[in-house]
């Protein structure tokens, strides 16, 4: 069916990309600030306008036909490119007063949010942030939820999904950005039995563990890991703060796995010991992820800017997110 592109109406458009990327028309709606009978009206019309259904009743939401999957991506594009040629400057970063809000660990927030105070210090003055714990390795809802403008950690669960839909074609609400990379090692205090011999995988898992959990569940990625080649370790306390770990190691005969990187911003450094984990562990992978309906917003696109830069200035100089040896 032929399209008269001069007489599209260009707001269905951007109705249709928000349903597409929600799968609902409820939060599609809410949104748009516009109301739910408003967003079937503009399907309606453009459905008549494109000689296609495009989407279906699907459960709680709808499913999109093959004609919708083919035409979002170029809508999707197209508006962005649009929006960010003609939308007004309303962030001026010398007088803005916006709040940011930040969800991430403590460890991340050590090693992020200096930079990025001084950058705010110089560009932005006037701004605040707010640091929320991260309590989660999915922080889907909290975003979902707008509790918080963009969470910062690692989340491969989250960003192997958002992969998988992205790639077979299923509307993905949610932005993603690599900051850096960083590496687990095993931590101790000085003179624990371990520390004067290489840490071999038999020591390890005989060991007595704190395992830093967010949620409280006494199991981690490293159990994981350990669970695939047959083993286990004994987890006798978890804590939600990397630097809460590193003061009870400090002071106990618990092994813990901490950020490389971390270690040294504790200030309690010179008390512990550093140990390669005696097994593959991939690197740890930091990523900023947000909602996508924020972030074509300029205050949103400094803010992730100056993330970058933090986290660049921070890992200067280093590999993997680890510090080259002088």
């Amino acid at each position: 069916m032929d399209v008269n592109f001069r007489t599209l109406d260009l707001n269905l458009l951007r109705v249709f990309d928000e349903v597409m990327a929600e799968r609902n028309l409820t939060r599609a709606a809410r949104n748009l600030s516009i109301t739910q009978p408003a967003v079937s009206n503009a399907l309606r019309r453009l459905r008549e306008v494109m000689g296609d259904e495009l989407v279906r009743r699907a459960g709680a939401g709808v499913e999109p036909t093959p004609r919708a999957l083919a035409l979002w991506p170029t809508v999707r594009d197209a508006l962005r490119q649009l929006q960010h040629t003609l939308a007004p400057g309303e962030f001026d970063a010398a007088t803005a007063d916006t709040t940011f809000l930040l969800a991430m660990a403590d460890a991340t927030a050590a090693e992020l949010i200096p930079g990025l105070v001084q950058i705010a210090e110089k560009e932005a003055p006037a701004i605040s942030l707010r640091v929320l714990p991260l309590t989660t390795r999915d922080p889907r809802r909290m975003l979902e939820n707008e509790e918080v403008d963009m969470a910062i950690g690692y989340f491969p669960a989250v960003i192997a999904s958002l992969a998988a839909r992205g790639q077979s074609g299923v509307g993905v609400p949610f932005e993603t950005q690599r900051l850096y990379l960083g590496q687990y090692v095993c931590v101790m205090r000085r003179g624990h039995p371990l520390a004067n011999a290489p840490l071999t995988l038999d020591d390890y898992c005989t060991a007595r563990h704190l395992l830093v959990s967010f949620s409280g569940r006494p199991y981690g990625f490293i159990d994981q890991t350990l669970g695939a080649m047959g083993r286990e370790r004994r987890i006798v306390v978890t804590v939600n703060q990397f630097f809460t770990a590193g003061r009870v190691v400090a002071n106990s005969d618990l092994l813990t796995v901490l950020p490389r990187h971390f270690v040294t911003v504790t200030g309690i450094d010179d008390q512990l010991v550093l140990r390669d984990l005696p097994f593959d562990q991939p690197p740890v992978h930091v990523d900023a992820i947000w909602h996508r309906r924020a972030q074509h917003g300029h205050a949103h696109e400094w803010l992730r800017t100056a993330l970058l830069r933090s986290a660049a200035a921070a890992f200067a100089g280093s590999i993997l997110g680890q510090k080259v040896p002088d």
